[in-house]
């Protein structure tokens, strides 16, 4: 019993920690290695940076891509933003 029990929480954080990587990280400009640019996302009506990085990264999951380096950031009360995408 507890040997099934180790094996069933191995086997859930390994599920965890693979939807984890799943999700596009945000990269700088001279850090895309190997990735090709394959588009662009916008975004707008966020509160704050962070908000509208998680949202550019949304939509950059949407888009299937492994990165995403912010091009533009502006607005005060609600944000807006560009990414170029890399796959």
């Amino acid at each position: 019993m507890k040997r099934l029990l180790i094996l069933v929480t191995a086997g859930a954080l390994s599920m965890l920690s693979f939807s984890a990587s799943a999700e596009p990280q945000q990269l700088m400009q001279g850090d895309t290695g190997q990735l090709r640019p394959s588009g662009t996302v916008s975004v707008s009506g966020a509160n704050d940076f962070e908000d509208l990085q998680s949202k550019l990264a949304e939509k950059a999951h949407e888009q299937g891509a492994k990165g995403f380096v912010v091009n533009s950031a502006s607005g005060e009360n609600k944000m807006f933003g560009t990414a170029t995408i890399y796959k």
